[in-house]
């Protein structure tokens, strides 16, 4: 059972991480560590992080209508890969053993942090390769940084935000708008999981998500006022900065 000063230092990190996830940064720089910190093992922390993640999904929807505002259509038909993904992520999880993969999931943040950094080049060049467009690279995408998303997920947001970019809108809000939706179906299905699976420890779960609720009605409209340049940059370094973090303290 945790302490009232914990359960309320788990609302302000939700706050925190939020505001940070929905506005395009990681939301498990902030909420991850905040858990260990309070004294859950690695996979219960885990698994808590990711039920409260969910919160961040109706929040982050309410503050991102304008640019929402017509992709109902496309959003329900990708949300079906991203569910499909972070379906088979999270039974993953359930099943196996993390110890490798707390080696490669920096590794796996770092990619995504150098892509984001260097996405207007990388658009440049897929444009002019492929100008017409095809929806089998963000199948493909979308479908693997769900499963990863629904195994760990940090940085998997960042993930997805390239992929939006460099193949949807290169419009960075819009971009992110479109992000948080994905992520947030994911994470959804991921929840139904652990929650069947009787493995969600629900006294640092549920603080958690009610700061993110909070939060993620923010984030969006940070991301709204925050010169593209400078956003691009800090949630890089927020990405690095947790890539770091995981690299020294491996979650096993």
């Amino acid at each position: 059972m945790l302490s009232s000063l914990e359960t309320t230092a788990l609302v302000a990190a939700g706050v925190v991480a939020g505001l940070v996830g929905t506005a395009g940064g990681i939301t498990s720089s902030v909420s991850y560590p905040v858990l260990l910190a309070v004294g859950l093992p690695a996979l219960p922390a885990s698994i808590a992080n990711n039920i409260a993640l969910v919160a961040c999904w109706p929040g982050s929807a309410l503050a991102s209508q304008p640019e929402l505002r017509g992709r109902g259509k496309w959003l329900r038909r990708w949300s079906l890969v991203a569910v499909a993904g972070g379906a088979a992520g999270a039974a993953l999880l359930l099943l196996t053993s993390d110890r490798a993969f707390a080696r490669i999931a920096p590794l796996l943040i770092v990619t995504g942090s150098l892509a984001l950094l260097f996405e207007p080049r990388l658009t440049a060049w897929r444009q002019g390769r492929h100008p017409g467009g095809s929806s089998l690279p963000l199948a493909v995408g979308l479908f693997v940084i769900s499963v990863y998303n629904g195994y760990f997920g940090g940085g998997s947001g960042i993930m997805v935000l390239t992929l939006m970019l460099v193949l949807i809108d290169q419009h960075l809000p819009s971009a992110n708008a479109l992000k948080n939706m994905l992520i947030g179906a994911s994470q959804v299905i991921c929840a139904v999981v652990f929650v069947l699976a009787g493995s969600v420890v629900w006294s640092a779960a549920a603080p958690l998500g009610i700061g993110m609720l909070a939060g993620a009605t923010l984030g969006p409209r940070v991301a709204r006022r925050l010169p593209t340049k400078l956003l691009r940059v800090l949630i890089v370094l927020v990405g690095f900065t947790l890539a770091v973090w995981l690299w020294r303290n491996p979650r096993y």
